[in-house]
């Protein structure tokens, strides 16, 4: 295992989520609605200030531990749906911890991404679906531009593309005109990942229907492809996603099936693993892995070791 495939994990650290509550560190510090309606604004940014500064922590122990690829969480802004960041009370000092957080970064070579949820819709034939998508994917490249992160899919925004309504090429023609409705802070960050429901996208169909429309670069999902290949071989995929990435480092997600990790078929076999038993094959090839288990950089560090008893 060496740079040419620099493994990462997503959003949260469980080694330092689970301290002491008055030690925790975290990026997801969050509040029911009641609450916001009650405390408004100025609770929100007093949490957002707080999750700005616990990345940095995060960024701090990653790299004491040699991890230089992270996906930042989508929660850091308590919601942010209901106001604009610049309103924020505290907006000026989570300026200043993001732009550190963003030195800390480019000082130290680490890759950051981040990965929108499911309900984004660029797909969607509902206006305020799309309005809504619109507004989230937005928010994504406001808190790019916060850590100073480069305006390319180096720095991916990643999503997919959404449901199909029973008509691709609806959906696909919604897409593609929504996309254009994004800023250039969204549009020259964002990817789009394959599917693992027969009724969604694989990997050839994003080739064919997005990155040949849009050039936006595709992500390959491993675990997705097991359950949606489109006749083609996790390699030739590989290649066909990799192809979308122009110069810039590919980014590939792995993970397995939690049903045959805790050999339970009462789960679904889509669903992610805990864990690792399986290396995640490289092919020879440069590109980094974001590790998408649930038990996060624990997770990774076995990963570390399963690439190693390969070698």
């Amino acid at each position: 295992m060496n740079q040419k495939n620099r493994l990462g994990y997503a959003c949260i650290n469980m080694e330092l989520n689970s301290l002491p509550k008055k030690k925790r560190v975290t990026t997801n510090r969050a509040m029911i609605r009641k609450t916001f309606d009650q405390k408004g604004i100025s609770y929100a940014s007093e949490l957002a200030l707080q999750n700005c500064k616990d990345l940095k922590t995060i960024l701090k122990w990653n790299l004491k531990n040699n991890i230089y690829f992270f996906r930042i969480s989508s929660n850091i802004f308590p919601w942010a749906s209901e106001y604009d960041l610049e309103k924020l009370p505290d907006y000026n000092e989570i300026e200043e911890v993001m732009f550190d957080c963003g030195l800390f970064i480019d000082e130290n070579n680490i890759r950051i991404t981040s990965h929108p949820g499911p309900f984004n819709k660029l797909t969607s034939p509902k206006e305020h679906v799309v309005s809504n998508t619109i507004k989230d994917l937005e928010l994504h490249g406001k808190v790019h531009n916060l850590l100073g992160l480069s305006n390319t899919p180096y720095n991916k925004i990643n999503i997919h593309v959404g449901a199909s309504y029973g008509d691709k090429d609806m959906a696909i023609s919604n897409f593609c005109k929504n996309f254009r409705k994004l800023s250039d802070d969204v549009k020259s960050r964002l990817t789009v990942e394959n599917d693992d429901i027969a009724s969604l996208y694989s990997t050839k169909e994003l080739y064919e229907l997005i990155y040949k429309e849009l050039k936006i670069p595709i992500v390959f999902d491993y675990h997705h492809h097991k359950f949606r290949s489109d006749d083609l071989t996790e390699l030739e995929a590989l290649e066909m996603a990799f192809d979308t990435w122009g110069d810039i480092r590919p980014v590939t997600h792995y993970s397995q099936s939690r049903s045959e990790e805790h050999n339970d078929p009462k789960i679904r076999s889509n669903a992610h693993s805990d864990s690792y038993w399986t290396a995640v094959k490289l092919y020879d090839k440069t590109f980094d892995v974001m590790l998408e288990c649930k038990h996060k950089e624990i997770g990774l560090f076995k990963m570390r070791e399963l690439l190693c008893g390969r070698d």
